[in-house]
């Protein structure tokens, strides 16, 4: 009799202990999942955030922590003398650029072609550019591509990499020619044939 009531008193603990260990997995499944899904006001899943460009992101952060970080990139702006305001316009001309590199391909696809390339490897030469000199033109890089395959079989200094570091520490097309050994009727020859030669494939849709 006494075993009887001990195996009914241990069976009646065990469902108590499963019972207490169901409700508690209850409560706290019931707490994470409150306003998770898509209709419990969180986000729905897929696709980027709205917005395009460096400025995305920092829009974005600042919403969403009550302007905390406004005041971060205040004091990183302070602490740093303004070097991180000037990386950040650096990235906004370098994205401004890229940007108008997009439209110039998708407006003249047999651009590319001419410069005995691709569009992806050619805009992917021209964002790795940016990242030196975020002002460089997409017309300066393509003008630069073009010159160095003109003329780098005669003149072995005159390579794009070459013409870019010129134009990267201010010079213009021509300077930069002139630089690497052209002289001024060589170098308006060789910018009037790549002007020409240019304006020819954008003309061929």
């Amino acid at each position: 009799m006494s075993k009887l009531i001990r195996n009914g008193a241990y069976t009646a603990s065990l469902c108590l202990l499963v019972l207490l260990l169901a409700t508690s997995a209850f409560a706290q499944g019931k707490g994470k999942g409150g306003g998770g899904g898509r209709g419990g006001g969180g986000s729905s899943a897929g696709g980027p955030p709205p917005g395009r460009g460096v400025d995305r992101g920092i829009d974005n952060s600042s919403s969403k922590s009550g302007g905390r970080s406004d005041d971060g990139r205040d004091n990183a702006s302070n602490k740093s003398n303004g070097r991180s305001d000037a990386g950040l316009e650096r990235a906004r001309k370098a994205s401004s650029n890229l940007r108008r590199a997009d439209d110039d391909l998708r407006d003249h696809p047999r651009l590319p072609r001419a410069l005995h390339t691709n569009a992806n490897d050619l805009r992917a030469g021209y964002e790795s550019a940016l990242v030196g000199n975020p002002d460089l033109t997409f017309g300066n890089y393509v003008a630069a591509t073009r010159l160095s395959q003109n003329l780098g079989s005669r003149n072995p200094a005159i390579t794009r990499n070459a013409i870019l570091d010129r134009l990267a520490s201010g010079r213009s097309l021509g300077q930069s020619l002139r630089d690497l050994g052209l002289n001024e009727r060589e170098e308006k020859e060789a910018r009037r044939r790549v002007d020409d030669e240019i304006k020819k494939a954008k003309k061929n849709k």
